[in-house]
């Protein structure tokens, strides 16, 4: 605190951050005359106190004195910091894509409104620009600057057009719209009136597709965005940026695959590998290799699961696991599968990075020896610029790989949260790991639900 005094009978301090300044008056024991407004003024501007300045306070001051006690005098004005732009949409961007249950169990496939679509030059979003800060200024006069919002980003992608300000973004076809990343894009669907088979070949397209037929096996279907299928599909390959969405099922006879970067919904899954990078829907798989990122989801009338190994990182949910006939059916919650299988692969490059660094350390030691003896040719020295090259290169991503490391580590430790849930029965048969620990189901259980405690998997109520 900075202060002064006309003898000693007046004081002024300032505040810390300069944004307050209080006055003392202290009562002088000889009778001299209290200070008038003049003179707490200039003791004010003696201190550097020129803005802000309560002359209502200053005047009360002056005529009836407080004594012994700071009084805030002046008070500088507080920086406003601007809002950050933001991006309003104008339609649904985050629907919500779920089945609907039918009254008698069912579930309808067919009404699942999964694409968010767009007319052309339908406005999809505005861009709410950021506001400016308004400068502050403290009680020394000193101007406090503000921070002004930052802008929305927004990237414009494929058949999208913007107006001329920059501020409203359409769309250049009738198509999906797709925000992600802080992109914008309307992909054109992509419809196969038929089957696809040797009149239409292999599909592979930027959008999403729609098959009105059936898959037939052998065939491959790759899409950016959704595919869906009316028919049946048999054993073929189908991979999607987004959603695969089977009306009917797939009978894949131990070569069909399906992947999909979102969910997977189906009827029923039988003798193929499924990979979904969140949820999984369906109302019987059978008999397959599974993966899913979230959630396993078997409803419908059947809500089976039997069969083939099935891999899920956060809850299966099910009316019926397994079969009486005790099938050989292998769960694994708890996990992201992908997860995992990157954190053996992260392993495995950081174990070979540092095998490289080592060899390249002896490969620099001995470059070096010859160096101090001058006896390092052209050729070498060129072979030991490139080695210390590489060693820098191989210390960049070994800190890479071992940050990664500790964050797959981090989601490995999440194994508590895996839930297997079973509305019906739990068949014997069944071998069940959550996280690290396992348990064979010996005998049928029913109406449960199974979850990690400490090193056991705990049965409890549904």
């Amino acid at each position: 605190m900075s202060s002064a005094g006309i003898g000693t009978s007046v004081k002024v301090s300032v505040s810390p951050d300069r944004m307050k300044a209080f006055i003392l008056i202290k009562k002088s024991e000889q009778g001299e005359n209290t200070p008038g407004i003049n003179e707490l003024l200039e003791e004010l501007e003696k201190n550097g106190v020129v803005y802000g300045i309560k002359e209502d306070v200053l005047r009360k001051l002056a005529e009836n004195p407080v004594y012994d006690q700071d009084v805030l005098i002046a008070e500088g004005l507080a920086p406003v910091h601007g809002e950050n732009g933001r991006i309003n949409f104008l339609i649904d961007i985050n629907k919500e894509k779920k089945p609907v249950i039918m009254e008698d169990g069912s579930v309808n496939y067919r009404d699942l409104d999964y694409i968010v679509s767009a007319q052309k030059d339908q406005k999809i979003c505005e861009v709410i620009p950021p506001t400016p800060g308004i400068d502050g200024i403290n009680v020394m006069g000193s101007i406090i600057k503000a921070v002004s919002g930052k802008p929305a980003r927004i990237v414009k992608g494929s058949n999208v057009y913007t107006s001329e300000d920059g501020l409203s973004f359409y769309s250049a076809i009738n198509g999906q719209v797709k925000y992600e990343n802080d992109k914008l894009s309307v992909f054109a669907t992509y419809e196969v009136p038929a089957d696809v088979d040797n009149s239409t070949g292999n599909i592979n397209f930027v959008g999403s597709v729609f098959i009105r037929g059936n898959v037939l096996s052998g065939f491959t279907v790759e899409a950016g965005g959704d595919v869906e299928v009316f028919g049946v599909v048999e054993a073929a390959t189908i991979k999607a940026g987004g959603n695969i969405i089977l009306r009917r099922g797939m009978t894949g006879n131990n070569k069909g695959v399906l992947i999909a970067g979102g969910n997977i919904v189906a009827r029923y899954i039988e003798n193929s590998i499924v990979e979904a990078a969140n949820d999984l829907k369906a109302e019987a798989i059978m008999h397959s290799d599974v993966k899913c990122g979230n959630r396993l989801e078997l409803g419908g009338r059947k809500g089976l699961l039997v069969g083939g190994i099935t891999r899920v990182g956060r809850e299966i949910d099910a009316k019926v696991i397994g079969s009486y006939l005790a099938t050989n059916t292998v769960i694994e919650v708890g996990v992201d599968p992908n997860v995992r299988e990157r954190y053996k692969v992260v392993k495995a490059e950081l174990s070979n990075l540092e095998e490289n660094i080592r060899k390249t350390d002896q490969v620099i030691m001995l470059l070096q020896k010859l160096e101090s003896i001058g006896r390092l040719t052209d050729e070498k020295k060129e072979l030991l610029e490139k080695s210390l090259r590489s060693k820098v290169f191989y210390e960049n991503k070994i800190s890479e790989y071992r940050e990664e490391l500790v964050k797959l580590e981090e989601k490995l430790q999440m194994e508590a949260q895996g839930r297997i849930r079973v509305e019906n029965y739990l068949y014997s048969g069944t071998k069940i790991s959550i996280g690290s620990a396992t348990m064979h189901v010996k005998e049928t259980l029913q109406h449960c639900t199974l979850y990690k405690e400490g090193a056991d998997i705990k049965i409890g109520a549904y």
